[in-house]
């Protein structure tokens, strides 16, 4: 009857949700932990006429502060071709969301005395030290050739984690090098971790380590590092590293078969307009990408971002150093071109470096970042407050969808 009184007095808390084993305690309301209930209600109605309207097939959203869950919200339909509701145990393509956990385990072997932040990347993985710098010149005929050249100074561990490498996203731009990327089909589920960084390194940099921020394939390479300094394949490296001390038990980059029918599905967009494309989750890919592989639940996530939040640690499992996490969520690209005003990158986290500038609010100190399908968390140290949006969407939707949900979750601060 509690389970049920709460579902009905929050609106915004499913019973289904109520009934989850989170990893931290569930708050009464959130006006306990200084949130405008009012406020998280209109975050719900808001998803739901995305619902209606075929933006969004089905949602998970929580919000917690100072170690509690004030409000969770189960939305829609987890595969809307199948007419399955969306649970809060529905397992998401996290894509870019795992970086950051990518990012701790490099850290983790930074603690261990394993390599340095500093470090040439070459010295793991020798193949990258052949890489030159593309330089695109337009002929008096308006063709474009490329003339290559050394890097003015080695790619380093730094330079992958905070994505100033030189590496790209072939298509994220129509250079030479981005049309290279394409041709070479990077990031090909085809490819296992070691053949991906053996094309890699054929092609040409954008532009020499260190010069600017350009978000890229730098974390895919960081897993095929962690590969080669712990001798074993990247999933397992996590599990043993990440997963299985935090009690992360449904996440994964390959989704086994008794857990498919978990699996959260984008659904068709309104007037017709094609679906974005996203990998199967039980595809048997050889790759495993560091930089956009893994799939995860709500109740996962929320575990990897109360370590973090709880300064590296959680129940009495201590993953990386207080020191490590503060470095790790510094901003680490400094006046270097490429990034958004007011927004800075550490190791691993976008980093909130100011105020204003940004067109979104929060506070100084927020890290997190998001992934391709819509997903995006992050941790508020200032305010105490973690937030996660959980959803399966179309490219022309994924930012403007969780920078609404972003500003709104901001508006709920009460105090």
């Amino acid at each position: 009857m509690k389970t049920i009184f709460l579902a009905l007095a929050l609106s915004a808390v499913s019973i289904e949700a109520s009934a989850q084993e989170w990893v931290l305690p569930m708050a009464a309301e959130p006006e306990e932990v200084g949130l405008s209930s009012a406020q998280l209600k209109r975050i719900e109605a808001v998803t739901q006429k995305h619902i209606d309207d075929g933006l969004v097939p089905g949602a998970v959203m929580l919000v917690a502060r100072r170690g509690k869950v004030a409000w969770v919200s189960t939305l829609g339909k987890r595969d809307v071709a199948q007419g399955d509701p969306m649970k809060d145990d529905s397992i998401f393509r996290i894509y870019s969301m795992t970086k950051p956990i990518v990012s701790v385990a490099v850290m983790q072997m930074v603690e261990e005395g394993r390599l340095q932040v500093s470090d040439p990347v070459a010295k793991y993985l020798p193949e990258i030290d052949k890489m030159k710098v593309a330089h695109e010149k337009t002929g008096s005929d308006g063709t474009h050739t490329l003339l290559l050249s050394d890097p003015e100074r080695p790619m380093t561990v730094q330079d992958l984690l905070r994505h100033t490498s030189g590496l790209i996203y072939g298509g994220r731009g129509a250079s030479l090098v981005n049309k290279a990327y394409v041709a070479a089909k990077i990031g090909d589920r085809s490819m296992s971790n070691q053949e991906f960084v053996a094309k890699l390194s054929t092609l040409p940099l954008r532009f020499s380590p260190g010069a600017r921020w350009e978000y890229g394939v730098s974390t895919d390479v960081l897993g095929r590092l962690v590969e080669v300094i712990d001798g074993k394949p990247l999933g397992e490296s996590l599990s043993e590293r990440i997963f299985k001390p935090l009690g992360m038990v449904d996440t994964q980059f390959q989704v086994p078969a008794a857990k498919v029918a978990r699996a959260a599905q984008p659904g068709p967009r309104p007037g017709g307009q094609p679906m974005t494309p996203r990998f199967k989750v039980d595809d048997g890919a050889k790759y495993e990408s560091g930089g956009g592989g893994l799939t995860s639940t709500m109740a996962d996530y929320l575990r990897f971002t109360a370590m973090l939040a709880n300064g590296g640690e959680l129940n009495g499992k201590r993953l990386v150093g207080r020191q490590t996490l503060a470095f790790m969520t510094a901003d680490h690209t400094g006046i270097r071109p490429g990034r958004p005003p007011g927004l800075g990158f550490g190791l691993g986290f976008e980093v909130r470096t100011m105020t204003g500038e940004a067109a979104l609010p929060g506070s100084v100190g927020e890290y997190g970042w998001a992934g391709n399908a819509g997903t995006l968390f992050w941790v508020d140290p200032k305010n105490e407050l973690t937030a996660i949006y959980m959803v399966q969407v179309s490219d022309p939707d994924r930012v403007a969808l969780r920078n609404q949900f972003r500003t709104m979750v901001q508006a709920a601060i009460m105090d």
